[in-house]
C-alpha cells in the first residue's frame, strides 16, 4: 500500500516526505533537481529518534537552589515540569531579570541554522518576542562569515551581493578559461542553503566549464576540495594570502597588471604596490618569498600569474579562508588581485567569494522582497561581534574593539537560545562551558537534547519542520514551498510560535505579539503579503496563485534574475553606479581601515604570520595542522546521528583523514581510533588513510556532538571526535573578532584502552519530580 507523500523543504534540498506512525520512513528528492544532496538521507528515522526531547524539564539544581551561576550546567540531572509550570518559571524569571538588571543582561544568544520556514523559524520568532519584551542585547555577523561581513563592505562597498548578485554559473561555465579557486570550489558544501533548495547546479557547472576547454586551478591542501578534474596546488595551509601577493607581484612587475582598470575603478593602488615591491618593510612579495612560506615552487606561481593575465580569470575565495586568524586579509587580496587582472565585470571573469561554500553564489537571485515576519524594533543598542560569546559572559563591563570603534560587554544575566548548537560554531569548548557557568539562567529551545540544550536550566521541547505547517523559499531560489506537516507532533513538544505566545499573553502582550492569528493563518497571510508585492513589481511576469491554490500544488515559481555579473553595472559606469565605498570605488587601500590604527589589520592586504600554522614555532610541539572543515554528511552538526552520517563515522567516532605517510610514522593504521590533542583539549577520532591530503595536514570536520568523557570537567576529552576542544577561542582580528575555528595545530597518537562509549545522544537523567 503507498504512503502518503509531504512536500518538503530543508536546506540540503526540496523533497516529499513518506511518513508512517508517526516517524518518517522515507524521503524523495524533488524531481527538478538535477544533483540532490545526500544528506536527506539523514531524515528518515529522525522524528521520533531518542535525542528528541520528549516535554518541558527545569534542570534540577535551578529548581532546588535558584537562578545564579552554576559549575553543574552540563552534567546535572532535570526535572519534568508541565507546560503550565515552565511557563510560569519562565515569565518570573524573564520579569525578574528585566526588572533587577535590564534588558541589556538579556543575550538572545539564537544563532545556527536552526530549519527552513518564514514563519516557524526559531531566531524570527525568539527576536520577536523579545524585541516585545523591550529588547535584548544582540550578536551580528556569523560564524561562517565574520571577517568577510566587516571587511568587505569598506573594500567594495557590500557584503551580501558578494552572494546574492554573483557571478552567474552559466556564465563562469559558458566564458571562464581559468578558474583560480583559493580553497577549492567542495561541492559537498554547495548541498545546502539557508532557506533551502530546490536545484544544486555546481556540479554540472564545474562539468561544462570543463567541457568547453575551461580550466580549474584548486589551491588547497585537500585534493577533494573541488569536484572533477583540476590542476591541484597543494600549499601549506594558512599562506593563501602569501601566494595571492606572489602573484599580484608578477602581475606587477611584468607589466601584466590593467592599470586602466585600477586607475578608473580602484583606489589607493599605489600604496598597496609600495608594500608589494618592498617599499614598506624592505621584503619583495616575489614568487621566491611565497614559495618558502606555502611550499608552492616560485616557477608554478610565476607561470600561473602569467596565464590568469592572458586567460578569462575568475578568483575566487571560498569562505573557509576568512575563519582564520588575519582573516580579513585573503578576500581582500583576492579582489585586489582580481582588479589587477582588470576582468571584474566581464562574464566568466572577476572575482567570486564562496563558490563551494554554499548553494547561493552562482544562482539567480529573486528580485523583490520575501515574506517576512516582522521582528519589531529592538530598544536596546548593546550586542557583539557572534564568535565572542565567551567573551561576552566571561568579561562583563570590559572593553573591546570592534570595525573602529570600542564597545562595551554587557553583563549577562539570561541567556536565551533558540535555534543553533555552539559547540559545533564556538572554537575553544573548555572555556565555553566555563563561560556558561556564569550566567544566573540559560534558556533554550531545541527538538533535540543536544550539548547546548544539556547545559540549559530551562530545555524548551520544539517541533520539527515535519511536525507543523510553513512555507519556505530564499533570495537565491526560484521556488516558494509549501511544507506540509508530515507526522504528528513528537511527545508533548509545542511549536515555538505557541510557546512564545504563552509566554507573551503571561507578561502582557499577548494580542501584540501574536496579532491574534494562529499559526496557519499567519501562513496566509505572509503568502498574500509576498503576492502583493509580485503583484506590484512592474517587471512581473507571473500570476501567483490564491494561497489555497499554492498549498495544494506544494510550491510556486518566483522570478529570478539570471545571467548576472557581479559589479557588471559598476563597470559599465562607474559614476552612475558607484560602490558604495567613501571612494565609490574598490579600495583597495582603505584610509577608514587604516585610520583605526589596528596591529592585526592595516590599510591593504598584508602578510601576516599565523601563530596556528606549519611555518611557526608552535609546530615543533604540535606538527599536523588541523582543518576543521564542514562534513560532507551533513549540514553542521544538524542530524548528526542521521543514517548518512552515522555511516562516515569509524567505531562511532567522527573520522580524521591523514596521509599515509603521517599515519606510518605514528604506526596508525586505518580505521584506528587515535587521540587527538594539543595543550587546549582533546578528543578522539576514528583514522581514515587519504593520499588526497597534503603531508601534515590532517582533517576532522565539525558537527560531533560534543560528548565529554567526564560531564562535570569542562577540560575533558571529547570521545565522539568535535575538533572545537582543540582550537584557539580569538578573533580574527581587532577589525571583525570573526571565527578562527578553521585551523589548529595538533598531534595524534594510538588511543590504548577501552574506549568509551557514545553517549552524545542521550537524554540526561530525568526525574518525574523533586
Amino acid at each position: 500500500m503507498a504512503h502518503a507523500r509531504y512536500s518538503h523543504m530543508a536546506h540540503w534540498g526540496m523533497y516529499s516526505a513518506e511518513a508512517r506512525g508517526g516517524e518518517v520512513v522515507a524521503v524523495h528528492p524533488f524531481a527538478g533537481d538535477r544533483d540532490p544532496s545526500p544528506i536527506l538521507a539523514n531524515v528518515p528515522g529522525s522524528v521520533r529518534h531518542r535525542a528528541r526531547i520528549a516535554g518541558p524539564v527545569v534542570r534540577r539544581g535551578w529548581l532546588e537552589n535558584g537562578p545564579g551561576p552554576t559549575t553543574r550546567r552540563g552534567s546535572d540531572e532535570f526535572v519534568a515540569v508541565s507546560w503550565d509550570e515552565l511557563t510560569e518559571l519562565l515569565a518570573r524569571e524573564l520579569r525578574r531579570v528585566a526588572d533587577r538588571y535590564g534588558n541589556r543582561s538579556i543575550y538572545g544568544g539564537s544563532y545556527g541554522w536552526s530549519a527552513p520556514g518564514r514563519f516557524h523559524h526559531a531566531q524570527s520568532q525568539v527576536h520577536r518576542f523579545l524585541k516585545m519584551f523591550g529588547g535584548y542585547t544582540r550578536s551580528v555577523h556569523s560564524y561562517s562569515l565574520g571577517a568577510t561581513g566587516v571587511v568587505m563592505p569598506h573594500v567594495v562597498g557590500t557584503h551580501w551581493k558578494l552572494f546574492a548578485r554573483s557571478t552567474h554559473w552559466d556564465l563562469i561555465a559558458g566564458h571562464t578559461e581559468l578558474f583560480v579557486c583559493f580553497g577549492g570550489v567542495p561541492v559537498k558544501n554547495t548541498s545546502i542553503n539557508d532557506g533551502g533548495n530546490s536545484d544544486h547546479p555546481t556540479r554540472d557547472a564545474l562539468d561544462g566549464m570543463r567541457a568547453r576547454g575551461g580550466r580549474i586551478v584548486s589551491i588547497s591542501p585537500l585534493r577533494d576540495d573541488t569536484h572533477g578534474e583540476c590542476e591541484w596546488l597543494a600549499p601549506r595551509p594558512g599562506s593563501d594570502v602569501a601566494i595571492m601577493l606572489a602573484l599580484a607581484y608578477v602581475l606587477a612587475t611584468e607589466g601584466l597588471a590593467d592599470r586602466r582598470f585600477l586607475d578608473r575603478y580602484c583606489t589607493g593602488y599605489d600604496k598597496f604596490e609600495d608594500y608589494l615591491l618592498g617599499g614598506t618593510d624592505g621584503i619583495r612579495k616575489s614568487p621566491q618569498w611565497a614559495a618558502e612560506l606555502s611550499g608552492l615552487s616560485a616557477d608554478t606561481l610565476t607561470g600561473l600569474a602569467r596565464r590568469m593575465a592572458s586567460s578569462r580569470t575568475l578568483v575566487t575565495v571560498s569562505w573557509s579562508l576568512q575563519r582564520v586568524r588575519f582573516g580579513e586579509q585573503a578576500p581582500w587580496a583576492g579582489i585586489t588581485l582580481a582588479a589587477m587582472l582588470g576582468q571584474i565585470g566581464l562574464p566568466g571573469g572577476g572575482f567570486g567569494h564562496g563558490y563551494g561554500s554554499m548553494n547561493e553564489p552562482g544562482t539567480a537571485p529573486v528580485p523583490y522582497p520575501l515574506p517576512t515576519l516582522f521582528q519589531g524594533n529592538n530598544e536596546v543598542d548593546d550586542f557583539i561581534p557572534v564568535a565572542a560569546i565567551s567573551d561576552l559572559l566571561l568579561r562583563p563591563g570590559e572593553k573591546f574593539d570592534y570595525d573602529g570603534n570600542r564597545y562595551t560587554f554587557p553583563d549577562i544575566r539570561l541567556v536565551y537560545w533558540a535555534g543553533g548548537n555552539p559547540f559545533h560554531h564556538h572554537q575553544d569548548i573548555g572555556r565555553l562551558r566555563r563561560a556558561l557557568g556564569r550566567p544566573d539562567t540559560i534558556v533554550v529551545h531545541d527538538p533535540y537534547w543536544t550539548p547546548m540544550a544539556k547545559h540549559a536550566d530551562i530545555v524548551v521541547p520544539s517541533t520539527t519542520t515535519l511536525e507543523r505547517n510553513d512555507l519556505t523559499c530564499t533570495r537565491s531560489d526560484p521556488l516558494l514551498v509549501a511544507m506540509h506537516a508530515a507526522v504528528p507532533r513528537f511527545e508533548d513538544a509545542r511549536d515555538d510560535y505557541d510557546t512564545f505566545s504563552a509566554l507573551a499573553y503571561r507578561l502582557g502582550f499577548g494580542d501584540r505579539f501574536t496579532e491574534k492569528r494562529s499559526a496557519q493563518e499567519w501562513l496566509e497571510y505572509l503568502y498574500e503579503q509576498w503576492r502583493g508585492f509580485v503583484l506590484a513589481d512592474p517587471a512581473r511576469v507571473e500570476d501567483p496563485p490564491e494561497f489555497d491554490e499554492f498549498w495544494g500544488h506544494g510550491h510556486v515559481r518566483m522570478r529570478t534574475e539570471d545571467d548576472l555579473t557581479l559589479f557588471e553595472e559598476f563597470r559599465d559606469d562607474p559614476q552612475r553606479d558607484p560602490l558604495r565605498t567613501p571612494s565609490g570605488r574598490i579600495e583597495i587601500f582603505s584610509a577608514d581601515i587604516d585610520g583605526f590604527g589596528y596591529e592585526d589589520c592595516a590599510g591593504h592586504p598584508k602578510w601576516y604570520e599565523p601563530e596556528e600554522w606549519l611555518g611557526g614555532a608552535r609546530a615543533e610541539q604540535f606538527p599536523l595542522h588541523l582543518i576543521a572543515n564542514q562534513p560532507r554528511t551533513r549540514l553542521h552538526s544538524q542530524l548528526d546521528h542521521g543514517a548518512f552520517s552515522q555511516a562516515s563515522k569509524i567505531r562511532g567516532r567522527e573520522p580524521i583523514r591523514m596521509h599515509p605517510g603521517d599515519a606510518e610514522a605514528r604506526n596508525l593504521s586505518e580505521g584506528d581510533v587515535v587521540r587527538v590533542f594539543n595543550d587546549r583539549g582533546a578528543c578522539l577520532a576514528g583514522v581514515v588513510l587519504d593520499d588526497g591530503v597534503l603531508r601534515g595536514v590532517v582533517q576532522l570536520s565539525t558537527g560531533a556532538w560534543y560528548d565529554p568523557y567526564d560531564p562535570e570537567d569542562p577540560e575533558s576529552m571529547c570521545v565522539h571526535g568535535n575538533p572545537n576542544v582543540l582550537t584557539a577561542d580569538v578573533g580574527t582580528s581587532r577589525l571583525s573578532q570573526g571565527c578562527t575555528g578553521q585551523h589548529v595545530l595538533v598531534e595524534i597518537e594510538l588511543f590504548v584502552g577501552e574506549l568509551p562509549p557514545i553517549r552524545a545522544y542521550d537524554p540526561p537523567t530525568i526525574l518525574l519530580h523533586l
